[in-house]
């Protein structure tokens, strides 16, 4: 039997320490919140209350439930008043010197057999543990924001943590409905250590201006389904917070640059762009504090937009007979331009059809399509098996196989057959869109169309734009895009574009935990899920999309940017040499052989 818990302490009644409070007084525990002054405690305590209106405003929490919790909690000012709990959890800010201070008083204070817990997300335990005379009774609790919410909790046991203290903090984790996740004591854990590497490569593509802040945090979350884009991110939690953070793992986790902070975040902080809190971050806010973003002098003018000139498009030519390929053309055939569909054979142009008509019966099925769209969609498309039908279209999208030697013979053989002004646009992934730009005569002309799979409900497009491509004709493609009701998102001719830039060194970093046995696929999957709101887990979503074709992203990243923390994760090498590449051949981190 593990102990009972029956008074718990916290120590630091900001947002997350009030929120911690709010959790433990929700699962019937008396606590002990304790703050250094009369201020802090009185602001600690509104935030909470608060917090507890909200809930009973929304009808998830009735008002004689919040009465009774807060009946539970006793409000005091110092650390003496914390001599009777059996546990006690620190969450003052994230500096080092003020936690060892606030353990060593715990020590003193509390009773010898009280667990020191910290709440920290990115600080040693270890170091922290080691100001006290218990350190096998000090483990980390790092609870997420907003913690009446989040349902994730790292466990962090130093090497000289009790195992009784362990198995006691996972135990009382089952009893407040969270789901932990124990890890040893290590830079950024698991969460912190997965994510802040992505955002400060988000910020160093704002730093770089390879994208608008706009654009990136819109094709991460419509690409990939996250709750916020990175840089709203950012200011929501902080960019004095993300900057410690930041710095901090970079000191502790073996100097790998993609943590050392990018330079913009320290003069964003420096000049007092906090994000959220100030009012002012990457985006501005109505007032400090406040979530509403409002217009500011670098939001993208609608009229700025408008004046553009794009060239008028009617016909459409898709080239390939894949997945992707049929996708677009049911997508531009539903948005009614002519599609003229070219594949290497009438079989596969048969088999293309055969699909499209697939996809557009279950639109039907689904209430999303009536049955004359249906028909009216597939009655714009033109089968064809040879590039010359193609004379006359005014727009092609080549959606062949990820060889650049394939994609540069079709784009000069296009170069030959189609008119003059036509846009030539690729969807490659990950391949660099100026060597089909340079195949051709007329470079300008030619730009990235990344649709994202499937296309017919994946709303993002990411439009990408070498050295050579014309204002018109980028003009024209995100024109397009809107005729298509897809988001628009337009960035350089660079390695894996927006959404594969930051997505896939995340997910390496994530194979690399599992290749130092740090965690587990399954934890790590847990951790990300539920710390981050992410719609799958790392692991979930590299056996989705193929291990083979996830290391070959991970390659042209590797090779473009030389930078080391992007080299591919031997495990990952070796599951793909093993033929081990996800669901579509039974097995990849997981077996699915036996689902």
């Amino acid at each position: 039997m593990g102990r009972e818990f029956g008074s718990v302490g916290v120590v630091g009644l900001g947002t997350m320490g009030a929120g911690i409070v709010e959790v433990f007084a929700r699962s019937g525990l008396a606590v002990t919140a304790v703050e250094i002054s009369d201020v802090a405690l009185h602001r600690g305590e509104a935030t909470m209350r608060g917090s507890l209106d909200r809930a009973v405003a929304k009808g998830k929490l009735s008002a004689d439930d919040r009465d009774a919790l807060l009946g539970r909690v006793t409000f005091a000012v110092g650390l003496a008043a914390l001599h009777e709990v059996d546990l006690v959890i620190e969450a003052v800010p994230e500096h080092l010197d003020l936690k060892q201070r606030i353990f060593a008083e715990l020590d003193r204070v509390c009773k010898p057999e009280a667990i020191l817990a910290t709440n920290t997300s990115s600080l040693s335990v270890t170091e922290i543990s080691v100001a006290t005379g218990r350190p096998n009774q000090v483990i980390g609790m790092h609870f997420f924001n907003p913690a009446p919410i989040m349902k994730l909790v790292e466990v962090v046991r130093t090497v000289v943590t009790s195992q009784d203290v362990v198995a006691d903090i996972e135990a009382l984790c089952e009893r407040l409905g969270k789901v932990d996740v124990t890890i040893t004591d290590r830079a950024g854990f698991i969460a912190n250590a997965l994510l802040f590497g992505y955002l400060n490569q988000a910020v160093s593509m704002v730093e770089a201006r390879y994208a608008t802040r706009e654009d990136i945090d819109a094709a991460m979350k419509l690409g990939c389904g996250l709750p916020m884009g990175p840089l709203a991110l950012m200011d929501l939690i902080g960019l004095d917070t993300a900057y410690e953070i930041l710095d901090t793992m970079y000191r502790r986790g073996g100097r790998d640059r993609r943590h050392a902070p990018v330079p913009l975040i320290k003069q964003m902080v420096t000049a007092g762009l906090l994000g959220r809190k100030s009012g002012r971050g990457f985006y501005t806010y109505e007032k400090p504090g406040s979530p509403v973003v409002v217009a500011d002098e670098l939001t993208p003018s609608k009229d700025a937009e408008a004046g553009q000139a794009a060239l008028s498009v009617a016909k459409v030519g898709v080239v390939g007979s894949g997945t992707m390929a049929t996708g677009i053309i049911e997508v531009f055939a539903k948005a009614g331009f002519e599609v003229v569909s070219v594949t290497r054979g009438a079989e596969k142009s048969a088999k293309v059809c055969e699909r499209l008509k697939t996809s557009l019966n279950k639109g039907v099925v689904r209430g999303k399509l009536t049955e004359q769209d249906r028909d009216a969609a597939i009655g714009r498309v033109t089968w064809s098996a040879t590039l010359d039908h193609l004379s006359d279209v005014d727009l092609v999208v080549e959606a062949v196989v990820e060889e650049l030697s394939v994609k540069k013979a079709l784009f000069a053989s296009l170069d030959e057959i189609c008119k003059p002004g036509v846009v030539l646009a690729t969807t490659t992934s990950s391949l660099p869109v100026i060597e089909c730009a340079v195949a051709t005569e007329r470079p300008a002309d030619v730009v990235g169309l990344h649709f994202f799979n499937p296309a017919p409900v994946m709303g993002l497009v990411e439009v990408v734009r070498t050295i050579r491509t014309s204002e018109a004709t980028v003009a024209t493609a995100t024109a397009v895009c809107r005729a298509l009701a897809k988001h628009a998102v337009v960035c350089s001719d660079r390695s894996g574009f927006v959404v594969n830039a930051l997505l896939f060194p995340y997910l390496n970093d994530a194979v690399k935990m599992v290749e130092a046995s740090y965690s587990t696929a399954d934890d790590i999957d847990y951790a990300m899920k539920l710390g981050c709101g992410y719609p799958m887990g790392p692991f979930e979503l590299l056996d989705v999309v193929g291990l083979d074709v996830s290391l070959a992203i991970q390659r042209e990243l590797y090779l473009e940017l030389r930078e080391p923390g992007f080299a591919p994760a031997p495990l990952l090498e070796h599951l793909v040499t093993a033929g081990y590449l996800g669901r579509k051949v039974g097995r990849g981190f997981r077996d699915y052989s036996k689902r």
